[in-house]
């Protein structure tokens, strides 16, 4: 990465991270230049920085022999071609078009703010990879690094061009659901379509599966999402699929939900195979639970931050977020942070752009929230 040695200033950063986004796990450059970055801070010899992992790094501040409070930050990209026509656009066919460019800057601010006011806070910076895929948070948890300190409370927010510049959005309990990604190869035998007694139609296996998926009855009490992103299937038009795929997504505000929908997938698929003599495969991606606002955290939090930020109460999100590993190992607190100047487009949209000027006071509500937890 482009990065001379100076000293640079958390937007140089963010722009450098820009142009050079890393899928979850590849971080490498990335976290390279942040160690680098980091390291050449003024006051950074009070730092220590652990690497448990190949990628990723936890930056440890510690003052006295206290507790510590945690804030992290994601640092992986998307596999999304970048549309924008800016200086600082993506030079490869990756993108930071869920804004962790602008987190990881974010962060990288307030531990320049911690160091310049010696503040007397243990505090540890957790610039976290793979959060889009692979579940880069339960990973670091593996590591066991987090098992040589006393974690109090831990933070961490998200951009979101959905809220006006500057909004933050939170609430009580479930802010972002629990996810499980799941793709699911169904395995037939081709033939051609003048013959198809002599094949299995894998597509057909396919649809019935969806169409029997649509008919489970609803729970009108709790939200719940089973989403497919993707399905591919053959190879020539005259030829009966003996493979066909999808990859999909299960959302609920109870990692326990999306289990017991998880097993309910199960049985149909075991229906579909009886019917079609079609076979399956399931493939689990990463899972996530629930991302769980802490009561006492939010009801301390909210009345300082809503003196210099105008904040809304948004409910829970069907949004999946990894943060819910660490939300259910300590008392947390996130946010959605708007970015919004009057452009919307979206998380995950080639033209998700926020702003600079969002570092700035992405960092102003991570001092706010500091001050009130202190």
């Amino acid at each position: 990465m482009n990065f001379k040695g100076d000293i640079i200033t958390p937007i140089e950063l963010r722009h450098i991270l820009h142009q050079n986004p890393e899928l979850s796990f590849h971080e490498i450059e990335t976290t390279k230049l942040l160690t680098e970055v980091i390291s050449k801070l003024p006051g950074s010899s009070i730092l220590k920085i652990h690497t448990p992992m190949k990628t990723g790094l936890l930056v440890e501040y510690k003052v006295n022999k206290n507790n510590f409070l945690l804030f992290r930050a994601d640092i992986d990209a998307l596999p999304i071609i970048e549309e924008n026509q800016i200086d600082f656009r993506s030079q490869n066919s990756n993108m930071h078009a869920c804004g962790h460019d602008v987190h990881a800057s974010i962060l990288f601010s307030f531990l320049e703010y911690v160091l310049e006011n010696n503040i007397q806070q243990n505090i540890l910076f957790l610039f976290q990879p793979a959060e889009e895929s692979g579940g880069g948070a339960m990973e670091f948890f593996k590591s066991r690094i987090f098992e040589k300190f006393k974690i109090s409370n831990a933070f961490a927010l998200h951009v979101s061009d959905e809220y006006s510049a500057g909004v933050i959005a939170s609430t009580k309990g479930v802010l972002f659901a629990s996810s499980l990604e799941v793709d699911i190869n169904f395995n037939g035998v081709s033939a051609h379509v003048a013959f198809p007694q002599a094949g299995k139609n894998a597509f057909n296996a396919l649809r019935l599966f969806l169409d029997s998926v649509d008919k489970l009855p609803g729970n009108i009490s709790e939200p719940f999402i089973f989403g497919v992103g993707r399905i591919e299937s053959g190879e020539i038009r005259n030829i009966i699929p003996g493979n066909s795929r999808l990859e999909g997504t299960i959302r609920g505000l109870s990692i326990s939900q999306v289990n017991l929908f998880y097993k309910k997938l199960v049985d149909i698929l075991e229906g579909v195979c009886q019917i079609t003599g079609v076979n399956y495969k399931v493939v689990k991606g990463a899972s996530y639970p629930e991302v769980i606002i802490d009561y006492n955290l939010f009801e301390k939090i909210v009345p300082a931050i809503s003196t210099e930020f105008n904040f809304i109460d948004c409910g829970y999100k069907m949004t999946g977020e990894d943060f819910g590993y660490i939300s259910h190992q300590y008392p947390s607190f996130m946010f959605w942070l708007g970015t919004n100047y009057g452009e919307k487009f979206g998380l995950h949209n080639p033209r998700f752009l926020p702003d600079d000027s969002i570092i700035e006071i992405g960092k102003k509500a991570f001092v706010s929230i500091l001050k009130t937890i202190m």
